[in-house]
């Protein structure tokens, strides 16, 4: 609810259409952020919805296709069935996961049907495949639930057989025969798919830091306890650099005064208090142990991981420029950036989520089931059961989730 009243309130600019809808309990819910549907004033691109990097748009029916094509794509070959407009007859191919495969495949797709459309059915919205396949105009990708197609294969097939070309097949079944149900993807924006996968890939490497961050905690409390309480923000220069100089608490001490003292101030720590009682704390420390079975591994895990947190630390900062360069320049950034809590890391992760093509969403609801943020609920009988949404995209859930903690210390009404 934190979140539905923020994006109600904080975003009923002329640049977005709010409308009502309805929740996942079937209740109406009052002005929510619906699709961020642009209003003809707006920056947004007039086109079809998005995943991740690609917009989704309803299959219509009074489009004609020269060709249908079910794919059951693998990491080194492909499964194709394809099956022309107007014939019963289907052709299975097995195609290797390779350009100089694909392309004169699709090239000759292109010639045998005139440039003719063709719908392709498979269970991806990202990947190399597809950005190798939508670079032809004349295909058009419906991707598929993975979950959708293993219940559609299993309510034919009880005995859970399953073969490649055979879900090739289904894909190209599921195409033919529930049309209405699929929706085509179209790539956003050059700029917007960047920053998704920046986005992204970034949150990838903060997952880095704080796992190697628990490895190297884990690590100085075998030898070399007293350093993580020294220094209270472990991800930071001085903290690499403190744990490089003197892995172990054995080196801190051979280090003369004069020459902690100096490390200190290089590193931008201009208290002399605080300097005074790092130095005689790591000149008074009493070591853990002596036991060279301990020390010896442990020093060099420390040398390692530091090295590791180094390198994560400084890809983070590379990441952040980039990402901050980029998204300056999307028209809707100042949007998002005005949100309580959201700053430099969630505004573009918002922005990102949200996307150039709103429509997709045709009310708020739509939004909070399909980033898993609204529950399900599950009734038969007398029972009636609601729980956490399963099937979602993760990182979408995770941005929205850690925006609305984040929101808390900016809004009264969010703490409330």
């Amino acid at each position: 609810m934190r979140l539905h009243t923020m994006l109600a309130n904080r975003l009923s600019s002329p640049r977005v259409r709010l409308g009502c809808s309805t929740n996942t309990q079937g209740l109406p819910s009052p002005a929510p952020y619906t699709a961020f549907a642009a209003s003809p004033n707006s920056h947004v691109q007039a086109s079809h919805a998005s995943t991740s990097g690609g917009s989704i748009m309803k299959a219509t029916t009074d489009v004609h296709y020269a060709a249908f094509v079910g794919i059951d794509w693998a990491d080194r070959k492909h499964d194709v069935c394809l099956q022309p407009a107007g014939c019963d007859t289907r052709e299975f191919r097995v195609l290797a996961h390779r350009p100089e495969r694909l392309q004169p495949w699709a090239e000759g797709l292109r010639q045998r049907f005139q440039g003719g459309l063709i719908a392709v059915c498979w269970e991806l919205t990202k990947g190399p495949l597809v950005s190798a396949l939508q670079r032809y105009e004349f295909l058009v990708l419906f991707p598929v639930n993975p979950t959708m197609l293993a219940k559609y294969r299993a309510t034919f097939c009880v005995s859970h057989a399953k073969d490649d070309p055979t879900d090739a097949e289904l894909a190209l079944e599921r195409l033919l025969t529930h049309p209405d149900k699929l929706r085509a993807l179209q790539p956003q924006s050059a700029a917007m798919r960047t920053l998704q996968q920046l986005v992204e890939q970034r949150r990838g490497l903060v997952a880095d830091k704080v796992r190697i961050t628990n490895r190297l905690t884990n690590a100085l409390k075998q030898d070399f306890p007293q350093v993580l309480a020294w220094f209270k923000d472990k991800d930071t220069q001085l903290f690499c650099d403190f744990l490089t100089r003197w892995p172990t608490l054995k080196h801190a001490q051979r280090a003369r005064k004069t020459r902690l003292m100096a490390f200190f101030q290089d590193h931008n720590v201009r208290y002399p208090h605080v300097i005074e009682q790092r130095v005689q704390a790591i000149l008074t420390a009493t070591p853990w142990t002596a036991d060279h079975g301990v020390l010896v591994p442990n020093r060099l895990l420390v040398e390692v991981l530091v090295e590791q947190w180094r390198a994560v630390l400084h890809a983070l900062e590379r990441f952040d420029a980039e990402i901050a360069q980029l998204a300056s320049t999307l028209p809707d950034y100042p949007l998002f950036r005005a949100l309580p809590g959201a700053g430099p890391t969630l505004a573009p992760r918002l922005l990102a989520a949200f996307g150039e093509q709103r429509e997709r969403y045709g009310s708020a609801a739509e939004l909070q089931q399909y980033a898993g943020i609204a529950p399900v609920t599950e009734r038969s009988g007398n029972k009636c059961w609601v729980h956490w949404r399963l099937q979602c995209p993760t990182f979408l859930r995770q941005t929205f989730v850690e925006w609305a903690a984040q929101s808390i210390p900016h809004c009264y009404w969010a703490a409330v």
